[in-house]
């Protein structure tokens, strides 16, 4: 499925309801450009779990994994600067995947291989200078829904 988001508004409001809607356990790969909207979109997210310190989220870059508290712990995974895909599950993956929290993991594509068979990944594309275009796809039931619900 194709969403166009004509505004960092438009990103932000579909980021909120995808908040809201997870569950322990989901996993959200992003996927884009440098400047497509990931972080922009997982603070969104962070939003809808009722992160308090929205101001703290940012791209975990240099870090690979922030640790926000919020309705359920959220995991921000940013795996650019990996030295090899396995390093992700060097980096505790497996643990926090399989976990209670929310996994975002931007730059998903890198490591998909280690990722949940049941996962949404989000595709970002800049269309125009605020605009982008996401490309959704929800591997699983569980995420399947989850899309449902943020969508409505």
């Amino acid at each position: 499925m194709i969403l166009s988001l004509a505004t960092p508004e438009a990103t932000a409001d579909f980021g909120r309801r995808l908040g809201r809607n997870l569950f322990a356990g989901a996993v959200i790969g992003l996927i884009g450009g440098l400047g497509a909207g990931k972080t922009l979109l997982t603070r969104a997210i962070a939003d809808g779990l009722e992160v308090a310190d929205l101001g703290v989220v940012s791209s975990p870059t240099f870090v690979l994994l922030q640790e926000y508290q919020g309705r359920l712990p959220l995991y921000h995974f940013d795996v650019y600067r990996l030295k090899s895909p396995a390093a992700f599950l060097d980096l505790g993956a497996a643990e926090f995947l399989e976990g209670d929290g929310v996994c975002v993991v931007e730059w998903a594509d890198l490591v998909r291989a280690y990722l949940p068979e049941d996962r949404l990944e989000i595709s970002l594309r800049a269309t125009g200078d605020e605009s982008r275009e996401a490309l959704l796809i929800a591997t699983g039931s569980r995420h399947a829904r989850l899309l449902t619900s943020a969508l409505v």
